[in-house]
């Protein structure tokens, strides 16, 4: 895989290249690389993150499977009470406001009929951001449930339960205003530097 030379390797740290086979592109949010994932066209292309990039233009890269952008990762803040839950479901939508989070995500306070815990707030979003959705909770302070419990086999669970929403919200997120409308994605593959 041969890289693009880059001006001010430091602002792709946390963005993603795309190799596409015959050529690579070097500068996509993960909103972005879902959009090329979903493509008939680009479904088989492979996706590094950027973890690190250097003054002299050498980047760190690791290997992403392309599950984590067609994946959905969570965290289920689970209460006893209804008025705790509810409060715990405001809590967030507030830190939301004041803070955006890194990527969308769904809120849901929701009721689970039978279960020992009977009422739940779930967070759930893009597993490619599970490390930036952590990290943010953990700067927002956000001490929210009795019982917490996350990831991708809890989100399976979650809409396979019998579960009764009672308020939603979306969550926009700071990286979906940066991604661009997958037209304009799709028609840019040619370029090696997206940003």
């Amino acid at each position: 895989m041969k890289l693009p030379q880059l001006t001010d390797p430091d602002r792709y740290a946390g963005l993603y290249v795309f190799d596409f086979g015959e050529q690579c592109a070097v500068g996509y949010t993960a909103g972005e690389i879902a959009v090329l994932l979903e493509s008939e066209r680009y479904r088989d292309g492979k996706v590094y993150k950027i973890h690190r990039a250097y003054p002299d233009g050498r980047l760190e890269l690791a290997g992403v499977p392309t599950s984590r952008f067609l994946t959905e990762d969570g965290f289920f803040f689970y209460r006893g009470g209804p008025q705790q839950a509810r409060d715990d479901y405001t809590r967030l939508l507030a830190m939301a406001k004041d803070h955006q989070p890194p990527c969308r995500a769904k809120l849901q306070l929701a009721r689970l009929p039978g279960a020992d815990i009977e009422y739940v707030v779930a967070l759930i979003y893009p597993a490619e951001y599970s490390d930036q959705m952590s990290r943010w909770l953990l700067d927002g302070e956000y001490r929210g449930g009795d019982l917490v419990e996350g990831g991708v086999s809890q989100v399976t669970s979650y809409y396979q339960g019998q579960t009764e929403v009672i308020e939603r919200a979306q969550l926009w997120g700071v990286a979906d205003g940066t991604s661009r409308p997958a037209d304009e994605v799709l028609a840019s593959t040619h370029i090696a530097v997206q940003r």
